[in-house]
């Protein structure tokens, strides 16, 4: 299964395992078990500390593997793939692997104290996409808490695989885990965000911490490009800098494929964002993760410090502030959108295609991002409706080519969407306004992808600077916004064109002009 570069490489990373491990498989008479026996024959043949066991029951999921330290009491695994760990989830079993076999996670010393800590019994069952790119870091948080805590227990399982578990637990977006088999949370997480929800005490003292934190001269609200590179060029100055993000990487993080950053032909956004991420971490710059603002309290006459307010309650002061809050997906904001988002309502195809394979779906936004979700759809789904509101596709014209000659796609342009429609539990359907006559038209299906554009993450602003009618932050030629001392740079503001250069020159521009206003006033 693994070409030779790649054992090349995996053989080089094993070699840096200090304890026996043991893979346990448990397999049946499916191809797929014989491809994931295949595969860890494969691994053993690269380490003489690694060795595979067939279990003797048919008590776990087929096809699966544990991971186990040899010297562990009973043997007890705390790791387990149910499937075939190859895409995106590679990595997460190498790191399985290593981190079983002793070799040191990259985690900071307070993070690996609280797992440590952590009391009770813990079952993880995370469902995934071997496509999903957002699935990896949950999966490699959760089995790093195996690993460090005994009495925590990772499962990871292939939804495409294990479609009657997908169904019966009605799981329409990945990845979605379980713990102690209740529903625990959907969507992307940190290993600092899952132990903040399992340890509600260790949220109060990170928000004292913050608190207490020194006032900075310039502080970059958002993580994603713009600021990144804000970050990046005030630090560079030598001022005290600090970030606050949500997430660091953004909107980034969710992106597929990346081809028209300069310099780079091709990448993906979460290894983009962590380049991002170790950049501005060679400088000294003080970052505050997993923390979403709240408020913005100017400076006031004779006034030297603007504040920022997070949801925990913790506050940042700083002489200067850049706002690259960023922006989200738009929302179709019609009846039953929210009702099953993530029970058949979809934002990302990349993550979420691969859980409707052989279903009928539709697409909602004819641009770019709509088409390639429509053809990118195609391949898995047994049909896909794009559905328009223009009169016609706003995609480029070789895209448009390309869904025209899938023939399990059908398009309804000048198509007013009017409903997600569903049973209480999940969808079932989508209706529309033909707005060429004014028909009422339905369309049963499984699921309904949502691709049309973004919206900027400024509601916390209203009435605090200046916006546009759209939302967006209004900003000068420096990135100055409406209020002196506060800047703002990136898919937040009224810049034109949203794209990860811009955001980056944007993120430059904004620490510059705020470099410029300390140093005058």
């Amino acid at each position: 299964m693994l070409d030779s570069n790649l054992k090349a490489q995996l053989k080089a990373y094993l070699e840096k395992i200090t304890q026996p491990i043991e893979l346990v498989a448990s397999l049946d008479d499916s191809d797929k078990s014989r491809e994931l026996h295949d595969l860890l024959q494969e691994i053993t043949s690269l380490s003489h500390q690694i060795t595979l066991t067939l279990a003797s029951d048919n008590k776990e999921r087929s096809p699966s593997f544990s991971i186990n330290r040899l010297h562990k009491i009973n043997g007890e695994a705390g790791i387990r793939f149910a499937g075939i760990p190859m895409g995106h989830e590679f990595t997460s079993l190498v790191l399985a692997l290593l981190q079983t076999g002793g070799h040191p996670p990259k985690v900071d010393a307070a993070v690996i104290e609280q797992i440590t800590r952590l009391e009770g019994d813990f079952e993880f069952e995370t469902y995934i996409s071997l496509s999903c790119q957002n699935c990896p870091e949950v999966v490699q948080a959760l089995n790093l808490m195996a690993v460090l805590n005994p009495r925590v227990r990772s499962t990871v399982i292939d939804g495409a695989l294990f479609q009657a578990e997908v169904e019966s637990r009605q799981i329409m977006a990945v990845p979605t885990i379980y713990l102690n088999g209740q529903l625990f949370d959907q969507g992307r997480m940190s290993i600092e965000g899952i132990i903040a929800k399992l340890d509600s005490e260790s949220s109060k003292d990170i928000a004292e911490k913050i608190s207490a934190k020194a006032p900075y001269d310039v502080l970059i609200v958002g993580g994603g490009p713009a600021g990144a590179s804000a970050a990046i060029y005030a630090a560079r100055k030598g001022i005290r800098t600090g970030v606050v993000a949500g997430r660091f990487g953004g909107q980034v993080l969710d992106t597929m494929s990346i081809e028209n950053f300069v310099s780079i032909a091709h990448t993906e956004g979460p290894k983009f964002a962590a380049a991002l991420e170790q950049h501005v971490k060679t400088y000294d710059v003080d970052i505050t993760n997993l923390q979403q603002a709240e408020k913005l309290i100017p400076a006031g006459p004779g006034q030297l410090l603007n504040e920022i307010t997070l949801a925990s309650g913790a506050t940042l002061k700083a002489k200067t502030i850049i706002l690259a809050t960023g922006a989200r997906w738009r929302e179709m904001n019609v009846p039953g959108e929210q009702l099953y988002r993530n029970h058949g309502v979809a934002y990302c195809p990349h993550c979420d295609g691969p859980l409707f394979k052989g279903k009928r779906v539709a697409v909602v936004g004819g641009g770019n991002s709509g088409v390639e979700a429509a053809i990118d759809l195609a391949g898995i789904v047994s049909h896909v409706t794009l559905i328009e509101f223009a009169s016609e596709l706003r995609a480029d014209a070789v895209l448009q080519n390309k869904l025209r000659s899938l023939p399990n796609v059908t398009i309804f342009t000048s198509a007013k969407t009017l409903e997600v429609m569903g049973d209480g539990k999940k969808v079932t359907g989508i209706s529309y306004e033909n707005l060429n006559n004014g028909a009422q038209q339905q369309i049963e299906l499984e699921g309904i992808f949502v691709q049309i554009g973004l919206v900027p993450n400024t509601e916390w602003l209203k009435g605090t600077l200046e916006l546009s009618n759209r939302g967006e932050i209004i900003v000068d030629a420096r990135g100055q916004t409406s209020l002196p001392g506060i800047f703002a740079a990136g898919d937040v503001t009224t810049v034109p064109y949203k794209q990860i250069v811009i955001a980056v020159g944007e993120g430059a521009k904004a620490a510059l002009g705020a470099f410029d206003h300390l140093i005058r006033s």
